[in-house]
């Protein structure tokens, strides 16, 4: 399956075919740049990354007629048979949570985010209807740089601003997102673990830079918001400022919005603070005893170091810190300036392997110390490879043209039990006692119970579920732990690092113990079930949940393939509500077909997370 995919830009127009089937996937690379009215420069390289890059003028002046030139460029290599395309499009809004085939609805609505991204999604809108126009038969994919951020929690992505405001879309967005997801996919098989056991941040730093909190394989948090504006120190924009400098400059220079967002965004950053934003000129400059260089590295590299302390402590830990993007991948001096003083979290350089990370064919570079608790990585970027993934995941995915129905189940909140704590709670040498069923097999309700006590409330009676486990799990709704006065972080069942400790009482004693969560929804599916679904332990898909007119769109739903299994969805009882639905209603699970996700309907029920 070969995929062509573009990256379109207001200056320049990337394109690449990609072959999924290969190790060294991207065939062939080309981009256009440096648009004058005497024509442009094309750079492109044949046969898999290693290959020899060339260099050729064109006489193409504009990107119209770069995406014009491609199909004449790729019949001279050979390259004529597609099986999609895909696009890179910056800003997807709150709609687009995922990559989506583009018709004419989905233009529209890019159209519409413009608005929030004005200097990036014209370019892709204009590239979308030229390309259609040229291959009109083709699959087209719209990949959204914002879609893998819409698992930032409410708390980190919204600002507290008016409701009116927000009503009209001002929150954080979050940009990279292609990129930072490819990242901690490598980061995950270099330190040879599941993503969903990791605390990562990416730090992409280029001319746009970003940095990104990924907990359990999700965004959590990132540094640009509802603009690329926002955030680290870049090339040209300055990131984070004080908004009050919009009406200071308005007195002060009689400069009115427009002009100081163009200000921020095109001559501030590394540009204003060097007189450059060319990384390596700066750093000889700084040898040199140029004190605006000298600063420009500092303020750049304690952005990011104040954003990485920041992340972690937000996340309750880090594994590992992973770089990418031009300046992240190249300059060895800003990776040590960025890491000093962050060895009180365990994180610890080697600089002679920091000088030089091998990165050929896409490698992970590791630059810590042996000993280092957190590691330090190095690797490329491979937005486009990207891209192409998601598409082809995306035409890959089942089209039903029935409903396929499955049980949701709603999960009040329940304590799973060590033996240990058994012993503590109820007597050395008790065993739980069976009270009744649940749909999940290997779980049941027991008869006995313990409050559960915070620092600010408690819960007097909460159902203990057997059987034992081998680490205590006290499963809760958000709404719950306004009550008990702990903040417990949403995690998938069994994801107990870090976690938050409560009071434990029973008829026996009591017990301090960590292992409190909000547990995050999930579907249980028998093996068959995730045959005919073309599912596996591990994936997400997104769920509409609920009565038509208070339908909930539950995205990022995990699978959970287990033999045993019943097939089945568990939400918490704030979802439940959120959704409408209670323990004695129903409500249906409606299919998306873009989305590859199957429908459901509700039951009442008691279950074990």
């Amino acid at each position: 399956m070969k995929i062509l995919v573009f990256n379109a830009g207001s200056s320049s127009l990337k394109f690449g075919v990609f072959d999924l089937e290969r190790a060294d996937s991207r065939v062939f690379k080309g981009e256009f740049t440096q648009f004058t009215p005497a024509g442009s420069v094309l750079n492109y390289r044949l046969e898999g990354e290693q290959g020899q890059e060339h260099t050729r003028t064109d006489t193409v002046t504009t990107l119209a007629d770069a995406i014009a030139q491609v199909p004449a460029v790729l019949r001279t290599f050979g390259y004529e048979d597609f099986a999609a395309i895909g696009h890179r499009v910056v800003h997807g809004g709150e709609k687009f949570r995922n990559a989506v085939l583009i018709d004419d609805s989905v233009v529209k609505e890019i159209d519409a985010c413009s608005t929030l991204a004005p200097l990036h999604n014209p370019a892709a809108l204009q590239a979308i209807r030229l390309v259609r126009q040229l291959w009109p038969l083709l699959s087209q994919v719209a990949v959204f740089d914002t879609a893998f951020h819409h698992t930032i929690p409410d708390f980190a992505c919204n600002y507290a601003v008016p409701a009116a405001w927000r009503q009209l879309g001002v929150r954080r967005y979050g940009f990279h997102g292609t990129s930072h997801h490819y990242v901690a996919i490598k980061a995950a098989e270099a330190l040879q673990r599941p993503l969903n056991e990791l605390r990562l941040i990416s730090c992409h730093l280029g001319n746009g830079a970003s940095v990104c909190a990924i907990s359990h394989g999700q965004s959590v948090d990132t540094s640009m918001g509802m603009t690329p504006l926002e955030g680290l120190v870049m090339g040209t924009r300055s990131g984070d400022v004080d908004p009050g400098v919009f009406t200071f400059l308005a007195r002060e220079l009689g400069l009115d919005a427009t002009a100081v967002e163009q200000q921020l965004n095109n001559n501030s950053g590394l540009q204003a603070l060097a007189g450059t934003y060319e990384l390596p000129g700066i750093e000889a400059h700084a040898v040199a005893g140029d004190t605006r260089a000298q600063l420009a590295l500092r303020l750049y590299a304690y952005r990011v170091r104040k954003y990485i302390g920041a992340y972690a402590a937000a996340m309750g830990g880090l594994d590992a810190v992973v770089f990418t993007g031009g300046i992240g991948e190249n300059s060895a001096d800003m990776r040590r300036r960025i890491c000093e003083r962050l060895e009180f979290l365990g994180l610890m350089l080697d600089e002679d392997r920091n000088r030089a990370p091998d990165l050929a064919d896409f490698r992970v570079a590791g630059i810590h110390s042996m000993d280092a608790r957190v590691k330090v990585l190095v690797t490329r970027t491979n937005e486009q490879y990207m891209i192409a993934r998601e598409v082809q995941e995306l035409l890959n995915q089942p089209r039903s043209e029935h409903n396929i129905r499955i049980p949701v189940a709603i999960s009040a909140r329940h304590v799973h039990l060590s033996p240990a704590a058994v012993d503590a709670l109820f007597g050395k040498g008790h065993q739980l006692t069976l009270d009744h069923s649940l749909t999940q097999q290997e779980g049941w309700a027991a008869r006995e119970m313990v409050a559960v006590i915070g620092p600010k409330g408690s819960f007097p009676t909460v159902r203990v579920l057997g059987p034992t486990r081998s680490a205590t799990q006290i499963e809760i709704s958000r709404t719950d732990t306004f009550t008990l006065g702990i903040d417990a972080p949403l995690r998938p069942s069994g994801h107990l690092l870090n976690t938050p400790q409560v009071l434990l009482r029973g008829p026996a004693g009591e017990i301090t113990t960590d292992g409190l969560i909000v547990a995050a929804r999930h579907i249980h599916m028998s093996p068959a079930d995730a045959q005919t679904l073309h599912l596996h332990d591990g994936d997400y898909v997104d769920m509409i949940v609920g009565s038509s007119d208070r339908a909930v769109d539950f995205t990022h739903t995990q699978i959970r393939v287990k033999d045993g299994f019943v097939t089945e969805m568990h939400i918490d009882t704030d979802e439940a509500n959120a959704a409408g639905i209670s323990f004695c209603t129903t409500g249906e699970l409606v299919t998306n077909n873009d989305r590859g996700t199957a429908a459901v309907v509700n039951k009442p029920g008691n279950v074990a997370g």
